[in-house]
């Protein structure tokens, strides 16, 4: 019997499955809003009482509201085949008789695995899934694809824990991780049941190859705490603690290429939707005065991933290297914002130049179709300043020629009269220059000596000169970091540059795209020690970690020197 509003007394029956086999059995709870006296069971045709009953009370006070639950319960294995009812059970509530609805239970043949012999390792594997939500499967190459990896759990089982064994590398993508601030439980449904989920991870990739791609399984180590058929003291439900180990399972993505139909001839591999221009500060100026042209391309797609074009300028106008800027933001949409290199032009003469309209070119992977975006022209007009050597060329050009006059003078700088003396000879032969260029090899000699066994101790200092030598190597692959030092996101992305070179270049492969873990096992089959195999590892750590977190000038110039360090470590044990 059940009331319309809250405070109204309710008392039902809840039966744990409606259908079960001859050697399962089923568990029957009474549960009432109110306390209540005389309590009269049904007489259970076709069961046996296993267990029963067992008394279990709740109460609890929400915003000055009293929450209050009682339960009788009972454990039934059935005693033959066939379909029977759970008849009703009545009790006494404030001096009023209340019964629960009958309700019909069908008892089969024996069952292979009985549902309540399951072990807490089987209940776990049912009710706990993790799965891997790609947004698409078949992207084109450098189009943006989210990665969520949500844990599904039923309410019939409860996480106290969990810990990842696992992590997937991507490789072949380029990827960015998107921050879960906070680990929050929503209802949903896993195979068309209730469940409640977790969000753990989401990831953003950008594929850079145009084949089927692999992705690799995140799996984590789960602590679950499993509902038992026993009860406690006070006639709450026991659970069993088990670890179970959940998989994602592994993906795979199928790339698709970048039409070689209509594609432009500067397309460069930007994918995505952009806007396109270029501007100058001012067009009048005076000659050694500066001014500044930026190039930038702004929207959604891979700004990270290609190149900007670069403006072809008159040789009159001195241009300097570009100052990139770089204002992206990546989101599960992908990345969005804008990139810009902005030139410093300094013109030397007076006149006009031109700056000739620049094109872009980039993809649309939603119309499946390029598009080109092409500037304005712009003209440079210096007002003031010298003219160009073209210029005073002409004008020397249209003068007017004049004719020689001979002054009969033109060869006065002709001497006539020498006054040559005579000088007396002499011979280099027993002269003392020829005695001195006699004995100098003699002289030489000892000297010769003294250099030969110094070059000879250098050449054998094998340390020194590999210290020196590392020292230098170091320097060569670290001088781009050294530049970016203060800026955080480029000191990283130049700093992991490096550490991938350098093995790049001492062990002839493309470390790129490896695993820390595959970097880690071939610096141990070259026989490096494991403190310096650990600090190179670290490096590449703290180069993705700088992605999201925020890093400091100090940390920036000990990663630096570190850098230096193990790459000098390094290069004496290759």
């Amino acid at each position: 019997m059940m009331g319309q509003d809250n405070n109204a007394v309710t008392f039902e029956m809840k039966l744990s499955k409606p259908k079960l086999g001859l050697n399962e059995r089923l568990r029957v709870d009474f549960i009432m809003n109110r306390d209540g006296d005389n309590f009269s069971p049904p007489d259970f045709n076709g069961f046996k009482v296993v267990m029963g009953p067992s008394q279990s009370i709740s109460s609890s006070w929400i915003n000055g509201v009293r929450s209050y639950s009682k339960s009788y319960s009972y454990t039934l294995s059935p005693t033959a085949r066939g379909k029977f009812t759970i008849k009703q059970a009545s009790i006494v509530i404030g001096g009023e008789t209340y019964k629960s609805l009958a309700q019909n239970v069908e008892v089969t043949a024996a069952v292979d695995k009985p549902s309540d012999q399951m072990t807490a390792d089987d209940i776990a594997d049912e009710n706990l899934h993790l799965v891997a939500e790609i947004s698409k499967t078949n992207p084109y190459l450098n189009e943006a694809i989210t990665i969520i990896y949500k844990l599904y759990v039923s309410p019939d089982i409860r996480v106290s824990n969990y810990q990842p064994l696992d992590n997937p590398t991507y490789n072949n993508f380029w990827s960015q991780d998107i921050k879960v601030n906070m680990l929050s439980a929503q209802n949903g449904t896993y195979k068309g049941k209730p469940y409640r989920y977790v969000i753990l991870k989401r990831v953003v990739l950008y594929p850079q190859k145009s084949r089927k791609l692999n992705i690799e399984p995140l799996s984590l180590e789960v602590t679950v705490d499993v509902p038992t058929a026993r009860r406690d003291f006070f006639g709450q439900r026991m659970y069993a603690q088990t670890n179970k180990t959940v998989s994602a399972g592994s993906r795979t993505i199928n790339v698709k290429a970048l039409p070689l139909d209509n594609q432009p001839a500067d397309f460069n591999g930007a994918v995505g939707d952009f806007d396109f221009a270029v501007t100058t500060s001012k067009t009048s100026l005076n000659a050694s005065e500066s001014l500044q042209a930026t190039v930038e391309v702004s929207g959604k797609g891979n700004l990270k991933l290609f190149k900007l074009p670069e403006p072809e300028l008159p040789s009159a106008l001195e241009v300097y290297e570009p100052e990139f800027t770089e204002g992206v933001r990546t989101t599960l949409a992908g990345m969005q914002g804008k990139v810009s290199n902005q030139y410093t032009i300094v013109p030397s003469f007076r006149g006009k130049y031109p700056i000739s309209p620049l094109s872009f070119s980039y993809f649309n992977p939603s119309t499946g179709k390029y598009k080109t975006l092409t500037s304005d022209e712009i003209v440079i007009n210096v007002l003031e300043g010298p003219l160009s050597a073209s210029s005073n060329s002409d004008a020397n050009t249209n003068s007017s020629k004049q004719s020689v006059i001979s002054s009969g003078n033109e060869f006065n700088f002709l001497k006539l009269t020498p006054n040559l003396t005579s000088k007396s000879a002499s011979y280099f032969f027993n002269s003392p220059s020829f005695y001195a260029w006699l004995l100098s090899p003699l002289l030489l000699i000892p000297l010769a000596i003294f250099f030969r066994k110094r070059r000879d101790s250098i050449a054998g200092d094998i340390v020194g000169n590999k210290i020196k030598k590392a020292n230098k190597l170091a320097r060569k692959y670290l001088s781009a970091a050294r530049k970016q030092l203060g800026n955080k996101e480029s000191f990283y992305v130049a700093l992991e540059r490096a550490l991938h070179n350098y093995l790049k270049a001492k062990l002839k492969i493309e470390t790129s795209e490896f695993s820390k873990d595959k970097i880690t096992e071939l610096l141990t089959e070259k026989q490096i020690d494991d403190t310096t195999v650990n600090s190179f590892i670290a490096l590449l750590k703290n180069c993705e970690a700088a992605r999201y977190s925020p890093f400091s000038n100090v940390q920036m110039q000990a990663d630096y020197d570190k850098a230096s360090e193990v790459i000098s470590i390094m290069d004496k044990q290759l």
